[in-house]
C-alpha cells in the first residue's frame, strides 16, 4: 500500500490545502493530513478544531486520514510504519 503524509498547520485549513490533499488521494491509497503542533506557533484554532474542520473538508475522499503529531515528522512516519 502506498501511503502519503501531507503536514501542516492548517490553521486555518485552505482550499489550497484541501486542493493538494486531494491531488495526493488521486496518486497514492492512504493520505494522512496531519495536523502538526509547533509549540512556537500561537495558532487560532486548537489542533482538534484544525483536525475536525480537516475531516469535514476531507470527508468525500474516504482514502483520507487525519491526524494529530507534535514532534519530527520523521517520528511519525516512523511511528506510522
Amino acid at each position: 500500500m502506498t501511503k502519503v503524509v501531507c503536514p501542516g498547520s492548517f490553521d486555518p485549513v485552505t482550499k489550497g490545502h484541501i486542493d493538494i490533499i486531494a491531488r495526493a488521494s488521486a496518486l497514492f491509497e492512504e493520505v494522512i493530513a496531519l495536523v502538526v503542533i509547533n509549540p512556537g506557533k500561537d495558532p487560532s484554532f486548537t489542533a482538534q478544531e484544525r483536525a475536525e474542520m480537516l475531516r469535514k473538508a476531507t470527508a468525500h475522499m474516504p482514502n483520507v486520514g487525519v491526524d494529530i503529531f507534535q514532534g519530527l515528522l520523521a517520528d511519525y512516519v516512523k511511528e506510522q510504519g
